[in-house]
């Protein structure tokens, strides 16, 4: 195997042995392999003439490959499976002999047929430059599909942005692939993950309203328990609905925090609260948790005995040996939590404040524009993205204690739980800290700079604001590349850039956009933007 697609990959160069994040090499080539499949899909769907099986299955395709969504190398065998007749369909009878020999295969000869179409034989073939880009190009195009299919499940969907990832896996398929033209499809990746994350924002927010601030408690209640992790809202709306009257209380757990700012999902009365952190703390934390747990997207690690029995996955995540279930009955996951002890006693009563979306944020607006005239807020910093078990990210809990009190923090995904239950205060009533939601949630954070530059009569790169951004999985991909896309300079990247992004293609990055990694210490960043 050979994998580099996430921020911990072993060494900074790439996992060639055994995923850093649980993923076998039998798996991880299989998903090499279906990558390699969609591009056939893709490449069809875009000069022949797509179909709604190739549309839908690009989307779900591209996100079972994403890290830390589906370990189960016999359900990414069955992904193939239906690739390989979806590509039989868009073929109209016309394969190629080495297709109908793929098609021939067991499981065994199909990861060994992955292990020769990763990144590794394209960085043979291209070199590091251009196979990375290549590989940028569809890294984010897997994470522009996660949202993609977020957006899909709850009604939202655009023939174009269908269209766009037909051509783009056509194009990186192409022989003749060169620097300049991977740089360019991959900003155009960030141009139509704008449009995507756009697309979801509003099938989240018209389906379960705007988020407003909202208290949430972070401590347990006594009761059976049932906790939601991973990023879908309408799995723990389904399972809200599911455990109505009897006498569960729910919880949310890593990305799922930002959930309690929504009025449909916050009008249950029995979710209760957020357990714990970030997905990478999750084996301690589900440990101890007294019952049923529930994973809905990616973060999922490789459970311990503990709680195998008491976890379930749905959607496109899934483990070996773990139960999967659909969202239209969550009654095995129901019935787990039932079984399991719950907990006890009430925790001490502590909460956090979430639920600034762009709607409540830009409410505040003229109220932060005028504290900024007063010189009241001197700057702002968007301090977000994933978090991961990798030395290097208390820099980001630094960063955000020690930002001047004049300053507000802007924060979204998981990269919040370094410092989200840390006491920051407020100005004039506006928080110090607004937690604009999940990665998922992005869009909001760009409307919001983009309507303040638009208050100030400037653009965003002239705006007193600075991007603080860790990544970890391929959503933090196509959301910096949505950033490029639109202009925005002088991001601090960390806590290490990304393995596929050689020297040669980040001088070509920093010389166009100025983006870095961070330093070396928080306090050094901040002296250097606030020049104090």
């Amino acid at each position: 195997m050979f994998c580099y697609q996430c921020e911990q990959t072993a060494g900074g160069r790439g996992c060639s042995v055994m995923g850093v994040c649980g993923k076998d090499p039998k798996t991880s080539d299989l998903q090499d392999l279906l990558v390699k499949v969609l591009c056939d899909v893709g490449s069809l769907a875009h000069t022949k003439g797509s179909s709604r099986e190739a549309d839908l299955l690009v989307l779900e395709g591209l996100f079972t490959t994403v890290t830390n969504v589906n370990f189960d190398p016999d359900r990414v065998e069955s992904v193939i499976r239906r690739a390989f007749q979806v590509r039989r369909d868009l073929a109209g009878g016309q394969m190629m002999d080495q297709w109908l020999e793929e098609e021939a295969m067991d499981q065994e000869a199909l990861a060994a047929k992955g292990s020769q179409v990763g990144p590794k034989a394209d960085m043979d073939r291209y070199g590091e430059t251009l196979g990375g880009l290549k590989w940028l190009v569809i890294y984010g195009l897997k994470g522009t599909a996660a949202y993609a299919d977020h957006a899909h499940i709850l009604g939202q969907e655009d023939p174009e942005v269908f269209a766009f990832f037909h051509r783009a896996l056509h194009q990186v398929s192409r022989e003749d692939i060169t620097v300049d033209g991977m740089l360019s499809l991959a900003l155009e990746v960030g141009k139509v993950n704008l449009k995507v994350m756009e697309m979801l924002d509003r099938g989240n927010t018209g389906t379960y309203g705007d988020p407003v601030p909202t208290r949430v408690r972070v401590t347990p209640v006594k009761g059976k328990a049932i906790l939601v992790s991973g990023h879908d809202l309408k799995d723990l709306y389904e399972l809200l609905k599911q455990t109505e009257g009897k006498g569960i209380n729910v919880y949310t757990h890593g990305e799922m925090l930002p959930c309690h700012g929504y009025p449909k999902l916050k009008a249950f009365g029995h979710l209760v609260g957020n357990y714990g952190g970030a997905w990478q703390d999750q084996q301690k934390e589900f440990d101890r948790f007294p019952g049923a747990i529930l994973m809905t997207t990616n973060c999922i690690q490789r459970p311990l005995d503990s709680y195998k029995g008491r976890i379930f996955t749905t959607g496109l995540v899934a483990w070996p040996g773990v139960r999967h279930v659909d969202r239209s009955d969550f009654s095995p996951v129901i019935q787990a939590a039932l079984e399991a002890p719950g907990f006890q006693e009430d925790g001490e009563d502590k909460e956090i404040l979430v639920g600034f979306g762009h709607n409540a944020t830009l409410a505040a607006a003229p109220k932060v524009i005028q504290l900024v005239k007063e010189g009241k807020i001197r700057h702002f910093f968007l301090i977000g993205g994933c978090d991961g078990a990798k030395s290097g990210r208390n820099y980001y809990t630094d960063f955000a204690t020690l930002a001047p009190k004049d300053t507000v923090i802007l924060t979204l995904a998981c990269g919040k739980y370094r410092f989200n239950k840390l006491e920051f205060g407020d100005i004039e009533g506006i928080p110090r800290l607004l937690d604009m939601g999940q990665c998922n949630d992005a869009y909001s954070a760009i409307r919001v700079a983009v309507e303040l530059a638009k208050a100030f009569d400037t653009d965003v790169n002239s705006l007193p604001l600075s991007l603080i951004l860790s990544w970890y999985e391929q959503k933090a991909v196509c959301i910096l590349l949505t950033l490029l896309h639109l202009g925005i300079k002088n991001i601090r990247l960390g806590p290490s850039l990304p393995a596929f992004i050689s020297p040669e293609a980040l001088k070509v990055l920093q010389d166009s956009f100025h983006i870095r990694p961070i330093g070396p210490s928080a306090q050094e960043d901040l002296r250097e933007i606030l020049g104090a």
